[in-house]
């Protein structure tokens, strides 16, 4: 059996030392840099496989941005070896897809809640137990992203395994199964789709973290079907400025 005691984590390459009790995490390695331009001071730490970290600091504390892969497997791996460093609130950025219409592409979604549509979390708490944001992050995010100004929408977005399963979920043998269950989700009314939401509100609630999460609005598919304008974009800078405003507050509050 593998000593998970070690000092360096296996999978992100961080130390304790290298650690803080703030952290925001993102998907694309290649955004970490971007985000922590933000940070005073940012410097880079430590890259392995598809984790990369850079560390700064807001009103005097540390603060690490991570980046954490695509969907649940890796996202717990980082979430799980971030709390060995001493991390004990995270933020996430990332893009989603928008399924309500009044959610436009540019616009920003605060995830208080997740279906629970991937696999992962399953291996940490039963499917009945709910995937929530903390309260005050997401709070604190929704309050950020008002006072600089952006189009805002707090609520339940879908957290699934298949990015295809989504957009051409017609060539999936389940497709029965896939459409379905989209529609439930739209009636439900579920503002957007993505891939890590779940699996981090499981994760932290299992390990006693706080965690929230802010996604940028890439496109939403279902104002095309609808015949609405349907604007496209992947500049995620107001989803990261939201992310480090949230954090600052929190560390002030």
């Amino acid at each position: 059996m593998m000593n998970f005691n070690e000092e360096k984590m296996f999978h992100i390459g961080l130390t304790p030392s290298d650690g803080a009790e703030y952290a925001v995490i993102t998907g694309d390695p290649g955004r970490v840099e971007f985000i922590a331009k933000w940070l005073d001071d940012p410097q880079f730490v430590a890259s392995h496989r598809e984790y990369t970290t850079w560390a700064g600091t807001l009103a005097g504390k540390r603060v690490l941005v991570t980046s954490h892969g695509i969907g649940g497997p890796s996202t717990a791996i980082c979430v799980e070896e971030l709390a060995r460093c001493g991390v004990k609130t995270l933020i996430r950025v990332g893009t989603c897809g928008g399924m309500a219409l009044p959610v436009c592409g540019g616009d920003l979604v605060v995830a208080t809640g997740a279906i629970r549509a991937e696999g992962t979390s399953r291996e940490y708490l039963p499917i009945e137990f709910p995937a929530v944001a903390d309260l005050n992050v997401s709070c604190q995010l929704i309050q950020a992203a008002n006072e600089a100004g952006y189009t805002v929408h707090a609520g339940v977005v879908q957290c699934k395994d298949s990015f295809y399963g989504q957009h051409s979920p017609e060539s999936s043998p389940v497709s029965y199964e896939l459409m379905n269950r989209w529609q439930a989700w739209l009636k439900g009314g579920c503002l957007a789709s993505e891939m890590e939401s779940a699996t981090l509100y499981i994760v932290a609630a299992s390990l006693g973290l706080r965690a929230g999460c802010v996604l940028h609005t890439v496109w939403n598919q279902e104002r095309e079907a609808a015949g609405l304008s349907n604007p496209r974009s992947e500049d995620t800078e107001s989803a990261a400025k939201t992310a480090i405003n949230a954090i600052k507050a929190l560390i002030v509050s």
